[in-house]
């Protein structure tokens, strides 16, 4: 009895170890655009939201860290996810890249909320805090703002 328990626990752990989850790739190695957004006084699951999106895949934070120096750690999700996002690049404003300031406004300082955005092209990674408040942030943002927005409403409907 104790050989073929041992036998079966030998198949398992021999099946298990071939099944590999698809890792995310890393942010440094791969040009891809990660939005979300955060609000610290908020409960439940959608007041931190970080997705990563490839020019093939979307990915989510695992985490949901506060901090936006925290590591994070992305998970695949499905295409049909994908498809409801993979447009957000064409909404990046250019005017971002030549902007000195990588904070606009005071995001979340009044409750109101920030979004995070990272840029990775050809191993250069940019990050943004924009203040959620369109009052506190360059005109130029207005659009894509709304678009990171409805793209992370869309995500978290789902």
């Amino acid at each position: 009895m104790n050989k073929i328990l041992i036998i079966i626990l030998l198949l398992v752990v021999a099946f298990l170890s071939t099944c590999k989850k698809e890792q995310a790739p890393n942010i440094n190695e791969t040009d891809c655009l990660i939005f979300g957004h955060f609000y610290g006084m908020c409960q439940g699951e959608t007041c931190i939201e970080t997705f990563m999106l490839t020019d093939d895949k979307l990915y989510e934070d695992e985490n949901d860290p506060y901090n936006w120096w925290d590591p994070l750690h992305f998970q695949e999700l499905a295409n049909d996810k994908f498809e409801l996002v993979k447009d957000l690049p064409d909404y990046f404003p250019q005017e971002l890249l030549n902007d000195t300031n990588s904070t606009f406004g005071c995001p979340d300082c009044a409750d109101q909320g920030g979004l995070l955005v990272m840029l990775s092209q050809n191993g250069d990674v940019k990050t943004w805090r924009i203040d959620q408040s369109k009052v506190a942030v360059p005109q130029y943002l207005h659009p894509f703002m709304d678009s990171v927005n409805v793209c992370i409403g869309l995500l978290s409907s789902e």
